[in-house]
């Protein structure tokens, strides 16, 4: 089988002693293409020069919510960076992981959402789709993609099991993306997001190093291990495996490379 990592930090500082020998190990065990995505501007710039050393890695550029610095203008200005290095690098297949988070910083919402809408715009001028993140800001996060022109689509990465959501984020065109936490058996509602979601909007990602699938959870995550995520997709669905890699391998492939 053949999968495609749509979402992983291979620039994170916890690969700095084995990063090389694990992008190998990732490859040989069926990982033939991957993105590596990034957070804030450093990030953004490792995840091009990763992807510039390796023909089946892929990089992403945006600000994360949870790195937000606390003025405005300094805000405006790394944006404007990620702009700059998303447009002049060709291995650059969308803007992220860019959206909200409440959970650690939640006295900055405005902040956040003004960030979130300025880098779709980004997207969109760039035609880029965009990667989603969400953590315990549904409900605005639901607005901002109920009522902001996504041009080229994008993908809600590591979504919350929210039924709400996921049906609001299809509707919008968007593509849900499943890790390692739909494997965990503290998730109980992921069985009906699973069902929700047909096999055509359905993508697949690590998120490593963190969210390791069952049986590996709590270890370092790599690309690796996206046979746990497949084989527990392909048991909610009721399909066999190859058929969710395959079908994800080509979803990926129609969001971030459309011909």
């Amino acid at each position: 089988m053949e999968f495609f990592d749509t979402h992983m930090h291979i620039d994170d500082e916890k690969f700095d002693l084995d990063r090389e020998e694990t992008i190998t190990k990732m490859y040989n065990s069926g990982v033939t293409k991957c993105i590596n995505i990034g957070c804030d501007v450093e990030s953004s710039k490792k995840s091009i020069e990763i992807a510039s050393k390796h023909d089946f890695i892929y990089a992403t550029c945006g600000i994360h919510p949870e790195v937000l610095p606390q003025d405005e203008e300094e805000m405006w200005k790394l944006i404007s960076k990620i702009e700059e290095l998303a447009s002049l690098n060709k291995k650059v297949v969308a803007i992220g992981e860019i959206g909200l988070d409440y959970y650690w910083i939640n006295d900055n919402k405005e902040m956040q959402k003004k960030a979130f809408q300025r880098q779709i715009e980004i997207a969109n001028k760039l035609d880029l789709p965009v990667s989603i993140h969400t953590r315990d800001s549904i409900d605005d996060t639901i607005s901002i993609i109920r009522n902001t022109k996504i041009k080229k689509s994008g993908v809600l990465h590591c979504c919350p099991f929210n039924p709400e959501l996921v049906k609001q984020g299809l509707e919008a065109g968007l593509y849900i993306a499943f890790g390692g936490t739909c494997t965990f058996r503290s998730s109980k509602n992921a069985p009906k997001i699973v069902e929700m979601v047909p096999l055509d909007k359905m993508l697949i990602e690590t998120d490593s190093p963190y969210l390791a699938p069952e049986p590996l959870r709590g270890t370092r995550n790599d690309s690796s291990n996206l046979k746990y995520v497949v084989e527990k997709l392909a048991e909610l669905k009721n399909v066999e495996p190859q058929k969710i890699a395959q079908i994800t391998y080509q979803n990926a492939q129609k969001l971030f490379f459309p011909v």
